[in-house]
């Protein structure tokens, strides 16, 4: 089943980002290469591409699980919660309609 994973950043959180992304990615490009990723990206917190250094508000992350459980013991390994970038992360099923 699918699971949105959705995570709301701490403040100034950009330099915790920069310094955990590598390990971050890694663990995405994991998910990607099992056939499990739907989409992955961060919230930009003004309203453009490149937000600069007002950084990000958040990520959202849509892959494949066996279970509630696992996905959420996948969201609580992430390097970014390790680094204190997230605040919060909320875990829910998913049920992909389009496309």
């Amino acid at each position: 089943m699918l699971y949105a994973i959705i995570s709301e950043d701490v403040a100034d959180s950009l330099a915790r980002r920069k310094g955990a992304r590598a390990a971050h990615l890694a663990r995405l490009e994991a998910l990607k290469s099992q056939g499990r990723l739907v989409l992955a990206g961060p919230h930009p917190h003004a309203d453009t591409e490149d937000p600069g250094s007002a950084g990000f508000s958040g990520s959202l992350v849509v892959a494949e699980f066996a279970s509630l459980e696992e996905a959420q013991a996948w969201a609580d390994a992430d390097p970014y919660r390790e680094a204190g970038v997230y605040a919060g992360v909320k875990v829910k099923p998913f049920k992909r309609v389009l496309p």
